[in-house]
């Protein structure tokens, strides 16, 4: 059993829909005091809400996860609201298809922007508050698709994604003065309500390429996100760990048929 973070503040950017959502849910009936931070007041409020008729502890900020002074004000109010930062979950991230070919250099930027730039600044703007504490974690949400997968029209999405991994392995060196680590949880396929327009067919497809023959829950990334985020992950930094069901395995749908 992990060591519980019951009253640890944690900030889940990205945090009121899908994966982000799983995350702050989970934290939250653990016993996290959850700061959920999201562009879309009517989906923050909506997660707020079910953490707290749950028996849990949140509340949200709405903010650009790309603008510094953004990123600054949302640490200043959870310090506000809750008198720490314990845990960073640096979730936020958008993923648009599009191919190279269509894809202007404001469509890249967007991505970077988004997904990997706010990752530096959420983690910048919580150090001093982990170096006055010394103590602190932080769990980046990157993909397997970059790092190791690609997809035609993401592109952009999977260079963020890599460049998550990328950034991780030195900011783990530079958290390390006081006593914070930095991990990244990558995902597979995941049900989030961003697929429910695919149709079952669709899904079903995607779970056959699966040695598990299912598409994960956010629980799933939620759960090695905790792992992480707890006492018994305090000599792990700088790593990532696949949650994909074994997807990246297979060489080919033949391998899966052999099975």
């Amino acid at each position: 059993m992990l060591t519980p973070i019951k009253n640890k503040v944690t900030i889940v950017t990205g945090g009121s829909k899908g994966i982000g959502k799983g995350i702050a849910k989970v934290f939250a009936k653990q016993g996290a005091k959850v700061m959920i931070v999201a562009r879309g007041e009517d989906s923050a409020k909506a997660t707020v809400n079910e953490i707290i008729k749950e028996g849990g502890i949140a509340d949200y900020v709405l903010c650009d996860v790309s603008d510094w002074d953004s990123v600054q004000a949302l640490v200043n109010t959870t310090l506000e609201k809750f008198g720490s930062v314990d845990i960073l979950c640096a979730n936020a991230g958008i993923f648009p298809q599009i191919k190279m070919s269509e894809m202007s250099p404001d469509d890249w930027d967007q991505v970077m922007s988004t997904n990997l730039k706010s990752t530096f600044l959420s983690v910048k703007a919580c150090i001093p508050i982990f170096e006055k504490q010394n103590k602190g974690r932080v769990i980046v949400t990157s993909s397997i698709t970059g790092p190791i997968t690609g997809y035609p029209g993401w592109s952009h999405y999977g260079a963020s994604k890599a460049g998550q991994l990328g950034f991780i392995k030195t900011a783990a060196m530079e958290l390390a003065g006081f006593n914070t680590t930095i991990n990244a949880v990558m995902p597979g396929n995941i049900a989030t309500e961003g697929l429910d327009d695919l149709g079952e067919e669709y899904l079903a497809s995607m779970a056959a390429s699966i040695p598990l023959k299912s598409l994960g829950a956010v629980e799933d990334i939620a759960n090695a996100a905790l792992f992480f985020a707890s006492d018994e992950a305090s000599y792990i930094t700088g790593q990532q760990i696949v949650v994909d069901g074994g997807q990246i395995l297979p060489e080919s749908m033949d391998a899966i048929a052999e099975m």
